[in-house]
């Protein structure tokens, strides 16, 4: 006997079908919202296989709170992402106009060897210890932990300002196509995408950094090539320029004031170049990855910035009225005037909107870089607590709150004379970067003097910097200098015939007193009068890598006899890309 389909059998199937479907799309939606949730909730502290640990730094080395998602390519961009922005497009407007054409070239030529030497000394200290927060760390272990606590908070404090600089920057940049909209209104934009980024955590920090990374190489390889045929003549105006701005209005706009005042100016806009240390605790292969990073990152910067700014000091005469600081009213890039100079109608619109990534790109770095070293110093005990906060995905939300807290500063872009703000934001990051540089050199002679002293052997030493320890006396020898020269021009600004200056003094060496307020009140809160650890007391084995001598040595001699066969050409392509 058949018997046929029931119509409401078949409706309560497709009811239950579309109720099951429905409560598996409700679960999966309360999945995700729960997972999202979970993610803030606190890190689970795993303590990397690779590292050892010993005594009380162990919390704040070894611990594995900051996840190895970074990948070569994201550190070489990463350390490229976080230098070329502010200082190179727009800072170097007004130390071309200050010191002219010949002072950005000495300037940043001299700083440039000197940070090659630090970043050096850098890749031997990261490559051994990658550990969080790697300046105030090293610092505080090679060194004494007032100078730990004064080096992380004044390095943290550049960060905190770069922020909202960068984003009164792109502020500047954005007035290029329209001055009549506030100002306020583009930098909430630009302040909610990079807050928003680095709540991605650090693999969409890098990828993001990697994309606009290449963007601004890019810009600058194209207008070195521009620069290049406008100086030989080929550009619409069919003028060949030559060395004719060097002769008139000049090579020198100060004569020696103009040439010290550019120091500060090519400190700042080589800053970031050292993030590559920051990031060695989330460097999947540090071994691997950081002493090729290193090398790259200098030479792209050396020859970016060396090539770039001397064609603008060929290109843009130093008395424009057009360069930072030459008039109230607003200032563009000195790229950007190079372009009109030459008689390019359209690229300087396009070429403004590369400058305008970049300093979004370096306001990006800025987040990252201090919430990094806030982490470390709540880690260290040098910070509350609650600044040493990590979350399930790696992301230091102490830092990251503090750091969005101090970004809105950038609405002082609404003040009338935002070129002046721009201009204190500046020197203050300036110096900061120079006491930072002056610290790594430190740690990295107090390192290598505590090996000797404890009896450990170079042997264990996976990378070894380039000069080894008589560069690093160098750099800090170059650094006190400069720091001198700083303090000169502050006090006796160019074109000030002589006279003391309080203004500008404290404009510029605002970051000593920061500096000596932070390292007297840890002294005196803590009564450590100690000025310097005993050698044999630094500890060199808490988050070192573990390294086999044997396997190492053998590794290296496989890599050496390998390097025999590679051609001369092939060596050194190798060690510059």
């Amino acid at each position: 006997m058949s018997s046929t389909p029931d119509k409401s059998d078949s409706r309560i199937h497709v009811d239950n079908t579309e109720s099951t479907s429905s409560l598996a799309s409700i679960q999966e939606k309360s999945s995700t919202w729960a997972r999202f949730k979970d993610s803030f909730k606190p890190s689970e502290v795993v303590v990397n296989s690779d590292s050892q640990s010993n005594g009380d730094l162990e919390d704040a080395t070894a611990k594995g709170d900051l996840l190895r998602k970074l990948k070569g390519k994201h550190i070489q961009m990463i350390a490229i992402g976080g230098s070329i922005g502010t200082g190179l497009f727009v800072g170097s407007g007004s130390a071309l106009r200050t010191g002219g054409p010949a002072a950005l070239l000495i300037g940043w030529g001299l700083v440039g060897t000197m940070v090659f030497c630090v970043i050096h000394a850098l890749g031997e200290l990261c490559v051994q210890y990658p550990v969080n927060g790697a300046f105030s760390q090293y610092a505080t272990r090679f060194v004494d932990e007032s100078w730990g606590f004064a080096v992380g908070w004044n390095y943290a404090l550049m960060w905190l300002v770069v922020f909202p600089l960068e984003l009164v920057a792109a502020s500047m940049c954005v007035k290029y196509y329209n001055n009549t909209i506030d100002p306020v209104a583009w930098v909430i934009l630009f302040y909610l995408f990079i807050v928003g980024i680095n709540l991605f955590g650090v693999k969409g920090y890098g990828e993001t950094e990697f994309i606009l990374s290449i963007i601004k190489v890019i810009a600058i390889i194209g207008f070195i090539i521009l620069g290049i045929v406008l100086v030989c003549g080929g550009g619409p105006n069919h003028e060949f320029i030559g060395g004719k701005n060097f002769h008139h209005p000049g090579a020198f706009s100060n004569g020696f004031q103009g040439v010290a005042s550019v120091f500060v100016t090519a400190a700042y806009s080589l800053a970031g170049s050292e993030m590559v240390g920051l990031a060695s605790a989330e460097v999947k292969n540090p071994r691997k990855v950081l002493p090729k990073a290193i090398r790259q990152v200098f030479w792209r910067l050396f020859l970016f910035y060396f090539l770039s700014l001397m064609l603008v000091g060929l290109i843009v005469p130093y008395n424009s009225p057009d360069l930072l600081g030459a008039s109230t009213d607003m200032s563009i890039s000195p790229f950007v005037v190079a372009m009109r100079l030459g008689g390019i109608k359209v690229l300087p619109a396009i070429f403004n909107a590369c400058i305008l990534i970049s300093v979004v790109s370096v306001g990006n770095s800025a987040v990252y870089g201090c919430s990094r070293t806030i982490q470390s110093l709540g880690a260290q005990g040098l910070g509350p607590k609650w600044m040493a906060y990590v979350d399930k995905k790696g992301r230091p939300l102490g830092g990251i709150a503090l750091s969005a807290l101090f970004g809105l500063l950038c609405f002082l872009s609404g003040y009338e004379n935002e070129g002046l703000v721009f201009a204190w934001l500046l020197s203050v990051c300036g110096l900061a970067t120079i006491f930072t540089w002056f610290n790594i050199s430190l740690c990295h002679v107090r390192y290598r003097l505590a090996l000797k002293t404890q009896g450990r052997s170079l042997e264990e030493v996976t990378y070894q910097a380039f000069g080894g320890i008589y560069a690093s006396i160098y750099s800090m020898g170059f650094l006190f200098v400069v720091l001198a020269l700083v303090f000169y021009v502050s006090l006796f600004p160019p074109g000030n015939h002589n006279k003391a200056d309080v203004t500008s003094f404290f404009q510029n060496y605002l970051a000593v007193i920061f500096l000596i307020v932070f390292y007297l009140g840890h002294k005196i809160i803590t009564r450590n009068w100690k000025i310097f650890k005993d050698l044999k007391d630094v500890d060199l084995d808490s988050g070192r890598r573990i390294v086999d001598i044997d396997i190492l040595i053998q590794e290296e001699k496989e890599e050496e006899d390998a390097n025999k066969l590679i051609p001369l050409y092939k060596k050194i392509w190798n060690y510059l890309v």
